[in-house]
């Protein structure tokens, strides 16, 4: 009886040495509401988030070894990129939306623009497998895994053994992203009463609770809801968003309300990058709405916002800026990973 407890705890450390859960690794913010990811049935491990980041910054994730995650995705400016309205992907081909940024989505039921993957352990998935991103399929990019030294032994100290599996690729990208948590803005500081805002700010911070709070929710900035804001169908692109999921006519324009945090670094603005500036933004909600049936209840009526009002949106606006979260090593390209000969 002695030797089989003694095995059994034996077990348990060996295992513990494959798996470490670290709590340090996703902590909710005090005040914050309770996140949609299950952290107690799956934690995140340390070993396993590690393979994710690796993964998240690998061009072999695509067909010509060209395109990564972080390719559409900068850390610096959010998790999204600034330098062209639609994403590009492997070929210089053009998708069909803007890159969302990529923070805080242990809170959200559903990913993409139009709420077509409802969840996060699959997500990675859709712009491997999208012909205008990384035109891939996963059983390709397990076999390209397989023949790296170095993947083999990052899957082995997350998961305890060398398999590599489509499964196991697409949840450690998904344990990465998870850990993408912004929540240490000037805004976070006031809230903490470390801080306050400067006159400016606070006439903004009023205002938009007044004008944008009902959408873009504190303290995520996002209510997580699909809402149609009024933009006039782009006819080149003639995207209407979740009705090409659901065929249902009440979701005709409906898009995803993105999360105002760090809306200073995430330009260009919209699903399809049609803005680049915050005061094109403010400027389509008080005179640019198009009415149409599945029109957001929020803007039935006129939003009225003097030039001044607006720039004081402007001003509360960039205390949703989170430095920290931009510059954090722990979310940043592992160097150290892509330089080990055995990776190539």
């Amino acid at each position: 009886m002695k030797t089989k407890v003694f095995v059994f705890l034996f077990l348990l450390i060996v295992l513990a040495g494959f798996h470490t859960v670290n709590d340090s690794l996703f902590e909710v913010p005090k005040g914050w509401p309770k996140p949609q990811h299950d952290f107690l049935k799956k934690p995140l491990l340390k070993e396993t988030v590690e393979l994710g980041r690796a993964l998240f910054y690998d061009q072999i994730l695509s067909r010509n070894n060209s395109v990564s995650c972080a390719s559409c995705h900068s850390q610096y400016t959010a998790f999204t990129h600034v330098d062209h309205a639609l994403s590009h992907g492997i070929d210089d081909r053009i998708g069909k939306r803007n890159s969302p940024a990529l923070m805080n989505l242990a809170w959200q039921k559903s990913f993409m623009w139009d709420g077509a993957v409802n969840h996060i352990e699959v997500q990675a998935l859709a712009p491997i497998s999208n012909p205008l991103e990384m035109d891939e399929n996963i059983s390709s990019v397990v076999k390209k895994l397989n023949a790296t030294v170095q993947y083999q032994k990052l899957f082995y100290k997350a998961f305890g053994d060398s398999a590599i599996t489509g499964e196991r690729t697409l949840k450690a990208i998904s344990q990465f992203m998870l850990t993408l948590v912004s929540s240490n803005s000037k805004y976070d500081s006031v809230m903490r009463k470390e801080t306050h805002f400067n006159a400016q700010e606070n006439r903004g911070y009023n205002l938009f609770k007044k004008h944008c709070s009902s959408c873009h929710t504190e303290p995520l900035f996002t209510n997580d809801r699909f809402e149609n804001n009024g933009l006039p169908v782009d006819t080149s692109l003639m995207d209407k968003g979740r009705y090409a999921i659901t065929q249902n006519p009440k979701d005709s324009l409906l898009f995803k309300v993105p999360t105002l945090r760090n809306i200073e670094f995430s330009y260009p603005y919209m699903h399809d990058g049609r803005f680049k500036k915050l005061s094109d933004v403010l400027k389509h909600y008080s005179n640019g709405i198009t009415h149409s049936p599945t029109l957001s209840k929020e803007l039935l009526g006129p939003i009225v916002m003097t030039s001044e009002e607006r720039v004081d949106i402007i001003a509360f606006l960039l205390t949703l800026t989170d430095k920290t979260f931009l510059f954090d090593k722990r979310f940043s390209y592992p160097k150290t990973f892509f330089s080990d000969p055995a990776k190539d």
